[in-house]
């Protein structure tokens, strides 16, 4: 059950993510276990809880990571073009990477962040680079500063999309940017309301269905000036 993991280093996190039945796999498990939390949240790094990290945004919960990764697994194969939207301390963003990684080589490979906040771009880049410099450094990972409501579309079309913030309601151009066979989770609801974490599915003809996870609470998907 999410909630009831506190673990005294980043190994003993996950094990017990896994004894709690949150981390069904071993290859998520590999990823987030090869990913310290230590050089991405300041604060109770092995805490299964929200974590400030600076400009009011704070990384989510270790549970919730390992939920998008569960749930996107099947879509991170080498090749894949991947979105990671608010990608806030970087750390998601690069469980993705590792993942995929693991998996085998392939030059097309994309992985991207997109963050509204400039300091939180060189804060995840720092971070990124205190854990392992060759991440940036591979040719197919980026973190980029914009407005992640609108996508990425010069990476674009995505096999696989997080959000990590509310969306008010559909993320139309989100889906626009989904590959076909690709899938997008977002949580979507008002600010202070009820929000659900959704998963969307486009099929190899274009057609796509939506599917409710679980009920969730997010700060609200915005850019600099909302």
């Amino acid at each position: 059950m999410a909630w009831r993991s506190v673990g005294t280093s980043n190994q003993d996190l996950i094990r017990q993510l896994k004894e709690n039945g949150v981390i069904a796999s071993e290859a998520v498990a590999d990823a987030m276990a090869a990913t310290d939390r230590k050089h991405y949240s300041p604060r109770n790094p092995y805490m299964d809880a929200p974590q400030p990290i600076g400009g009011g945004v704070t990384i989510s919960a270790p549970h919730m990571h390992a939920f998008a990764l569960e749930y996107l697994r099947d879509h991170l194969k080498p090749g894949a073009h991947v979105l990671d939207v608010g990608s806030g301390s970087g750390y998601l963003t690069a469980c993705f990477y590792r993942y995929i990684k693991a998996k085998g080589t392939n030059p097309d490979t994309r992985i991207v962040g997109i963050e509204h906040q400039a300091d939180l771009v060189n804060m995840s880049k720092a971070n990124l680079n205190a854990d392992d410099r060759e991440i940036l450094n591979s040719g197919h990972f980026e973190i980029v500063q914009g407005d992640g409501r609108k996508g990425y579309p010069s990476r674009a079309p995505y096999n696989a999309i997080h959000v990590g913030a509310a969306a008010p309601d559909t993320p139309t151009e989100l889906i626009n940017q989904l590959a076909n066979g690709g899938r997008l989770i977002v949580p979507v609801g008002p600010d202070g309301g009820s929000q659900y974490m959704q998963q969307y599915d486009k099929d190899s003809n274009g057609k796509v269905q939506m599917t409710r996870l679980m009920g969730v609470m997010y700060v609200p998907l915005t850019d600099l000036r909302s």
